[in-house]
């Protein structure tokens, strides 16, 4: 990606940005301490944008100059999960594994009879079932998940999920910690 491109990128993500939030450059122009033809011409194309006026216009708009300046390709959209098979159990990883957010998202088949103990690791999960029922052990407690329901908990506590009378297929969310923990023990 060129330079010009990339500010290109860059003017557009403000503009869609500020009219997301529903501002009025006058709006923007206040919350940013930038006067409006300024943000106007940048926006347009007809000003160069300057650092200052970067870091500015991100904390104003609440997000970072890195996202205001991404130029990472948007050729690459789809992704085409691989199925990865240990001990009877499905996993689909849903997100690059370079994801910049540190989420992984990923759908998991479980078997109905699961064997092992209940293991802890930093971080939080939290899990949808999409289909029948997971058993979820809590430390000393069971709770059924039912398709349609979801689950948050702390990945401190000891936990194990299985299939209840049957399999069971799970959306799970997950930082660095759980990803490791779930996809390489």
């Amino acid at each position: 990606m060129t330079q010009d491109d990339l500010e290109a990128v860059t003017r557009h993500r403000i503009r869609s940005l500020r009219l997301a939030r529903g501002w009025s450059l006058d709006e923007l122009a206040e919350r940013a301490h930038i006067g409006p033809s300024t943000i106007s011409r940048i926006e347009t194309g007809h000003r160069r944008i300057a650092l200052d006026q970067l870091v500015a216009l991100a904390r104003a708009l609440g997000t970072t100059v890195d996202d205001l300046v991404d130029d990472r390709s948007e050729d690459d959209v789809v992704i085409r999960p691989t199925r990865n098979v240990v001990a009877g159990t499905t996993h689909w990883l849903l997100t690059r594994a370079d994801d910049p957010s540190g989420r992984v998202v990923i759908k998991t088949r479980l078997p109905a009879k699961r064997t092992g103990q209940p293991r802890v690791h930093p971080g939080r999960e939290w899990l949808y079932v999409l289909e029948g029922t997971a058993r979820l052990i809590l430390g000393e407690r069971e709770h059924l998940v039912q398709a349609g329901e979801s689950a948050d908990f702390d990945t401190m506590v000891p936990h194990l999920i299985s299939g209840h009378g049957g399999p069971v297929e799970i959306l799970s969310i997950f930082d660095r910690h759980g990803e490791q923990a779930h996809l390489h023990p």
